[in-house]
């Protein structure tokens, strides 16, 4: 089958060769619409796909970006990308997404990876572990925007939730029912992830501000498969919590697991709030009571900042801290 080539186009259209590269390019100023008409009715009647690769290395840009999560099995995640997708489709752009697992190797490898095909920049939850290579890609001038995560200093645009607030936010309600005892679940801190470590933080002093107690050994802060096993021990405890705040829909699941096998009721035996909402907790036998994070928001914003440092280079030293406001959805677990 021979293949079609942008002379076949020209030739159909009854233009030039350069009108038809004008055309791919979408450079419209001088065309007549009827002539860019016709190019797109060869196009499409010839079925001439365009060599985006070479097109690339001639504009230096190839209309995609890449998208390095830290753990795609956070909902905050999978929202924050359908909605960067959302924006990038109205920019003609396109998206390759990449799950680090919280490693900071696989991040470095994909990002070698991303930047060895092109991309135009990316917007990267950053592991906290490639600090110096971002300042590499800082000197290179390529464009990159972090989103829930801060690293040492603020190199590129950061855009996160503010997250002792979403923390002041549970136990100001858990306090407004009258609950004192209040426990938290977190998935584990050894990385110092921002969100959980602000989070931890926030809660103490929410903790304080009412006069409350922090119980160390009631702040659960482990790996995933650990969380139910250190939420046994304080329970057959003589000192536990009436409540629990979970700081991730990850360490919530556990938290929920734990009280199903323990045949505890919601809220009657044991309080519950949590950060980031799902459609199954609205629905569960108890709807649960969480705090969302406006995640088309940011991942709207997180694309668009991209796109337009994309577009100008405009880069500063350093970039002050977009924060987000958390939202209450109160419901029935507390």
């Amino acid at each position: 089958m021979k293949k079609i080539t942008m002379q076949d186009v020209a030739l159909k259209a009854g233009v030039s060769k350069s009108t038809v590269s004008q055309y791919i390019n979408n450079r419209f100023e001088f065309m007549a619409v009827p002539t860019k008409h016709r190019v797109e009715a060869a196009i499409k009647e010839l079925g001439y796909i365009p060599n985006q690769v070479a097109k690339s290395l001639k504009q230096k840009k190839t209309g995609t970006i890449g998208v390095i999560v830290a753990n795609i099995l956070h909902t905050f995640s999978t929202e924050i990308i359908r909605a960067i997708e959302d924006e990038c489709e109205r920019n003609s752009f396109h998206l390759f997404v990449c799950n680090a697992d919280d490693q900071p190797d696989k991040e470095r490898s994909y990002i070698d990876m991303l930047v060895a095909k092109q991309v135009d920049g990316l917007i990267i939850f950053p592991t906290n572990g490639n600090n110096d290579y971002y300042k590499q890609l800082k000197n290179a001038e390529f464009p990159i925007v972090f989103v829930d995560r801060v690293i040492n200093e603020p190199i590129f645009p950061t855009l996160l939730l503010d997250n002792e607030s979403a923390s002041q936010i549970a136990v100001d309600q858990l306090a407004k029912k009258g609950r004192k005892k209040i426990g938290l679940v977190s998935t584990s801190i050894a990385q110092n992830v921002t969100p959980r470590i602000e989070r931890i933080i926030g809660f103490k002093r929410a903790l304080a501000s009412h006069g409350l107690a922090v119980e160390e050994d009631w702040i659960v802060a482990a790996e995933r498969q650990l969380i139910s096993n250190r939420l046994q021990g304080l329970w057959e405890s003589t000192n536990r919590p009436e409540a629990f705040f979970a700081t991730n829909d990850l360490a919530l699941i556990e938290l929920l697991k734990f009280i199903k096998k323990n045949k505890l009721s919601i809220p009657e035996d044991i309080g519950v709030i949590a950060i980031d909402d799902s459609p199954f907790l609205e629905m569960a036998t108890t709807p649960i009571s969480v705090i969302k994070q406006p995640t088309f928001e940011i991942g709207h914003h997180a694309a668009e900042t991209l796109l337009k440092l994309i577009v100008s280079k405009d880069f500063k030293e350093e970039y002050a801290e977009q924060r987000y406001r958390p939202i209450l959805v109160e419901r029935e677990s507390i």
